[in-house]
């Protein structure tokens, strides 16, 4: 009999607050779940704020509250046939431990479950929940306390040995988010190099930044780009490079 294949557990983690990681959660969840026919499952460990939860909340109440958004959800359901991707929350040293338990009681197995961790690792249980990662995504910004901070910890967290002998590291990724086009290239050449002195794998995939990352379903009046409930829409997707940034996520975590 062939063995089930187990969910890939992914996170994107970094330790500076304000840089997308809930945020990429959510697109990328959105765009695997709803247009790509992957099954997944996120857990909001994020605790106390728990922002992905709350953002379900407010996500639901917006499709209500808005035609476009309403018959948008009314159409995918039609085409896609499955319920939203479930969010469930916890604290970061009971994440694997939720995690599992919910799959064993689902009905679908997830293909990929998203852990959504406070920014912190001195917080009780992050660092275990991202040591039994599969993948992990760190988005960093052209800013020197970002960098600084996202490859210290990085090189230090790839350093750190193994609770048992056999464990597998996590693949760790770093990638460009909220880049301004603005932006002087040199900037991030400068960056980039210091990067690969440090022998750190980079995406190749750039996001650019826009207003839409701070927009919710809520205060979008015709269009989707944040929602954990509808995918953001190809348009905004090719604008943002996000459509670019899926497909080497993809190639990375072998899906």
């Amino acid at each position: 009999m062939e063995a089930t294949k187990k969910p890939l557990k992914i996170s994107f983690s970094t330790q500076k607050g304000g840089v997308g990681k809930s945020t990429m959660t959510t697109l990328t969840a959105s765009a695997l779940h709803y247009r790509l026919g992957f099954n997944v499952l996120v857990v909001d460990c994020d605790f106390p704020q728990h922002s992905l939860t709350n953002m379900r909340e407010r996500d639901k109440k917006a499709i209500m509250q808005n035609d476009h958004h309403k018959k948008a959800a009314m159409r995918q359901f039609q085409a896609i046939n499955k319920k939203a991707y479930p969010i469930i929350k916890c604290r970061a040293e009971n994440a694997l431990d939720t995690a599992l338990d919910y799959v064993d009681q689902s009905a679908l197995e997830p293909d990929v479950i998203f852990f959504d961790l406070p920014g912190t690792a001195n917080t009780k249980g992050v660092l275990t929940t991202l040591k039994a990662m599969d993948f992990i995504f760190s988005p960093i910004t052209a800013d020197r306390l970002v960098v600084e901070s996202a490859l210290g910890f990085t090189k230090a967290f790839l350093g750190l040995p193994k609770a048992h002998e056999n464990d597998k590291a996590p693949a760790l990724w770093l990638f460009w988010n909220q880049v301004d086009g603005r932006e002087k290239t040199g900037l991030y050449d400068a960056y980039q190099r210091v990067v690969k002195e440090l022998d750190l794998p980079i995406m190749e995939t750039r996001i650019m930044d826009s207003k839409r990352f701070r927009k919710e379903t809520d205060d979008t009046g015709s269009y989707v780009f944040r929602s954990s409930l509808l995918p953001a829409e190809p348009q905004l997707m090719k604008a943002t490079k996000l459509d670019l940034f899926i497909e080497e996520f993809l190639k990375i975590v072998h899906l």
